[in-house]
């Protein structure tokens, strides 16, 4: 029970990467390879933003979701408005999120050096107890609150006129045009939503785990979830992301950190093997 809650309470978080991280590629059909470092960019604003102690969870969160919402923008402005209006070719998609990614990276380097930092604790309490199962605090409240956000953003996307403006553009960018959809508009809050997600997933690894500069490259775990779900699903990359959490945190008990690591690319390569349109049969043709 141990193992499966901390499963679940890692493939959360994962959820959360994953979600933005597909969430790009269904509406534009590439990649966004700058998604890991706006993630860590928005969690260094939150964390030197309140690093003075002092404040809570949610005020960190929100802080880090509204930078990561505006670094997510500015990308979109400035690496990818003019390619996606001029329908380039998809190299100019791949050197564009990388260049951005380096962008971000480079400029927290900076700041923060390639030191770890440490929110600052968040609860008396670091564990709560049932029977003999010790479970982490911070686990529990990021599990609930990644659950609430993935809830809210689904019907968003199912059930609102914004949410049906994204699948119009996700699903032909140029006929939702002709309908009276403004695509630009609408690719702009997919970045948006993207960032904010970005930036909550951020704090989560930062309190999980440590903050460093290189923490965009868990990023990758996003993209094997998707991989696992299906690219072009979001639904597909929320069930892939847990089943990778889960996996994750039993592969790590039974094999530890170096064979996990191996073992969980290894599973990615065999779902691209043998059903590349992962678990929701979602299969899109990727531009970058």
């Amino acid at each position: 029970m141990q193992i499966l809650f901390n499963g679940l309470a890692t493939g959360a978080i994962y959820a959360l990467i994953a979600t933005g991280f597909a969430l790009i590629f269904n509406v534009l059909k590439f990649s966004n390879f700058s998604h890991g470092a706006t993630m860590t960019a928005a969690a260094f604003v939150a964390y030197f933003a309140f690093s003075s102690g002092g404040h809570g969870l949610f005020s960190t969160l929100l802080v880090a979701a509204l930078a990561g919402a505006l670094i997510a923008l500015f990308g979109e402005f400035v690496g990818f408005r003019r390619i996606i209006a001029n329908n380039s070719p998809s190299t100019y998609y791949f050197v564009s999120s990388i260049t951005l990614g380096t962008l971000y990276e480079g400029l927290v380097t900076i700041k923060a050096g390639s030191n770890f930092y440490n929110f600052p604790r968040f609860f008396k309490n670091p564990t709560i107890r049932v029977g003999e199962l010790a479970i982490s605090t911070s686990d529990v409240v990021m599990l609930v609150i990644s659950i609430v956000v993935l809830i809210v953003l689904g019907f968003v996307i199912q059930k609102t006129q914004l949410g049906r403006a994204l699948r119009a553009v996700s699903f032909d960018r140029d006929t939702a045009q002709l309908m009276g959809i403004n695509s630009t508009r609408i690719i702009q809050i997919a970045f948006i939503v993207s960032g904010l997600l970005a930036g909550i997933a951020g704090v989560f690894l930062g309190v999980k785990y440590t903050l460093y500069p290189t923490l965009g490259n868990l990023v990758v775990k996003g993209f094997i979830a998707s991989v696992i779900g299906g690219l072009g699903s979001l639904h597909g990359a929320v069930i892939g992301a847990f089943l990778l959490g889960i996996l994750e945190t039993v592969l790590l008990y039974v094999m530890g950190s170096g064979y996990s690591t191996i073992a969980t690319f290894a599973i990615m390569l065999l779902f691209l093997l043998l059903r590349p349109q992962g678990i929701s049969g979602s299969n899109v043709a990727e531009k970058a």
